[in-house]
């Protein structure tokens, strides 16, 4: 097995979490946690059911990512993230893994853009903007990303090191910056993204939600952007 914590953040994924849990090939079933936000439709017992530790973590999703991570197992050098919506492939975590786990790599997230994507898998606004992040981070800190994908791998002791405090939608922008500007060795690989297995999105699913999300995202890019300085490494 390997030494590898799987955090999946959820909230009212009943639907999914199990088929997404059983679909991670068993070398990397080793320690999956699933950071429950106060779900009322029986995602947590469908979580436990399918072999996942399950801990609360309240509401944000940075906080049950950062919970998560807090709760990895002691012996785990790598931290994984993906969504509990059924979206991300899943049986592909090797992708993102091993680079990390073979030490080539320092931070390794998928692109959906990159991708092969089902039909309604991204709308329009999602993909616009991954591609504006990407750029903006381009221009900081020569880094190109071309996403803002939940699926990702990073080295344990590197994301320690970024001092995450994002609990909101804005965590993974975060990452992404303080990786770029820390100059971590950065992978990004391309791979099939799938329409969310059931339920409704948190962020898609309403304008409230695209609104909430993009205006966090923004929020964060502007505080990491000036609260930090100079260009880091181009991605490798």
């Amino acid at each position: 097995m390997e030494p590898l914590t799987l955090v999946i953040p959820t909230f009212n994924e009943a639907d999914t979490i199990g088929g997404v849990i059983r679909e991670i090939p068993p070398p990397y079933r080793r320690d999956i946690i699933v950071a429950d936000g106060g779900s009322t439709d029986g995602t947590q017992a469908e979580a436990r059911a399918a072999g996942a530790r399950v801990i609360d973590a309240g509401r944000g999703y940075g906080r049950a990512c950062a919970l998560g991570a807090g709760a990895a197992h002691p012996s785990s050098v790598v931290i994984a993230f993906m969504d509990g919506d059924g979206a991300d492939r899943g049986d592909l975590i090797a992708r993102i893994a091993r680079p990390v786990l073979y030490d080539t790599h320092d931070f390794v997230l998928a692109s959906r853009t990159r991708g092969a994507r089902e039909p309604g898998a991204m709308l329009w606004h999602q993909v616009l903007a991954g591609r504006f992040a990407g750029f903006g981070m381009g221009a900081l800190y020569g880094v190109r990303f071309s996403d803002m994908c939940a699926f990702r791998a990073i080295r344990r002791e590197a994301l320690g090191s970024l001092d995450m405090r994002e609990m909101t939608y804005g965590w993974n922008i975060e990452m992404q910056m303080k990786a770029a500007r820390a100059r971590l060795r950065i992978l990004e690989v391309p791979l099939p993204y799938r329409r969310r297995g059931g339920g409704r999105s948190k962020v898609a699913g309403s304008l409230r939600g695209t609104l909430n999300a993009s205006t966090r995202i923004a929020a964060t890019f502007c505080r990491v952007a000036t609260s930090g300085s100079g260009r880091g490494a181009s991605g490798r």
